[in-house]
């Protein structure tokens, strides 16, 4: 049975991303029950309708669908395994983990869910807060096929949901998106670090290059926040390097020996945070202008 839009939904993880992906909801119609560690963070929620619980298990009781955006694997481990979320869902819920974490993790979560007779779907996203607030996530799905069909109407909310396979499959899409954006921050930096080093306008050189084989949204957004020196965080390089590390954990585990673009972004990433913290992830050109000896602006 696919839920209706008057099924009883939990979303654990009031934050950044599902602040607006739990509002969503909301404006969907959807039954929905809150719960964060810091429990004002969800009572904004409180007005549009949502009831907040105050215990993460009170929230997932006598729901259909419960959904995670938590920060990392060892907290969605601690909070479904250590503080009782795990024992107090229903044989046939269904619990979509939109946190990112590593494939592993999403398939021991789901081995130990499914002795419970409880249906896991890992399905991390991309798209930062602004597709979190208008809908337009990508959302990779991994697990059982069917279990993702009755959960797909209210993964449309938040953006597109498409199932890319197996427990942990999901995991393994959001890492590959992490390589590809991470790679390329690094690449435009690079380029853009040469340009100007070579005399030449970085804001020219990246206009000369949009529409080329070269434009990316990466080049776009990133290359306007580098040119601009614009290192306000919207993508946290320390969540970026961890997807990185998680990415290099999965290939070791699939006896990948050598993945070099990966292992130097992350060490990039790795240099960007030591040196000068966590900034946004188009941050990676401060990195490269430390490695160059230039004082970095």
């Amino acid at each position: 049975m696919t839920p209706s839009s008057s099924a009883a939904v939990a979303f654990l993880g009031i934050g950044l991303m599902g602040s607006r992906q739990a509002r969503r909801l909301l404006e969907a119609g959807y039954d929905l029950t809150v719960w964060n560690r810091s429990r004002e963070k969800a009572e904004v929620l409180a007005p549009l309708g949502a009831r907040v619980m105050d215990a993460a298990p009170d929230a997932v009781r006598d729901v259909e669908i419960v959904v995670l955006m938590l920060e990392n694997g060892g907290i969605v481990t601690d909070v479904l395994f250590a503080q009782g979320v795990a024992e107090a869902l229903r044989p046939g819920t269904i619990l979509v983990d939109m946190s990112s974490i590593k494939p592993a993790e999403a398939q021991d979560h789901a081995k130990l869910l499914a002795e419970r007779g409880v249906h896991h779907i890992d399905a991390p996203v991309s798209g930062g807060t602004v597709g979190a607030e208008q809908g337009t996530l990508a959302i990779m799905a991994g697990g059982d096929a069917e279990a993702f069909s009755r959960v797909k109407p209210v993964l449309e909310v938040m953006g597109r949901p498409v199932h890319v396979g197996p427990h942990g499959a999901g995991q393994l899409a959001k890492l590959a998106n992490q390589i590809i954006v991470g790679v390329t921050i690094g690449a435009v930096a690079e380029a853009l670090l040469l340009a100007e080093r070579g005399g030449a306008d970085p804001a020219k050189v990246r206009e000369a290059l949009r529409g080329g084989f070269a434009e990316s949204r990466i080049l776009d957004l990133h290359g306007q926040r580098m040119v601009e020196r614009d290192f306000v965080t919207k993508g946290r390089s320390v969540t970026h390097l961890k997807d990185l590390d998680n990415a290099l954990d999965a290939a070791e585990r699939l006896s990948l020996q050598d993945v070099p673009y990966t292992a130097l972004t992350a060490d990039l990433f790795r240099g960007l945070i030591e040196n000068a913290g966590d900034l946004d992830h188009s941050g990676l050109l401060v990195e490269l202008e430390r490695r160059n000896d230039r004082p970095v602006r």
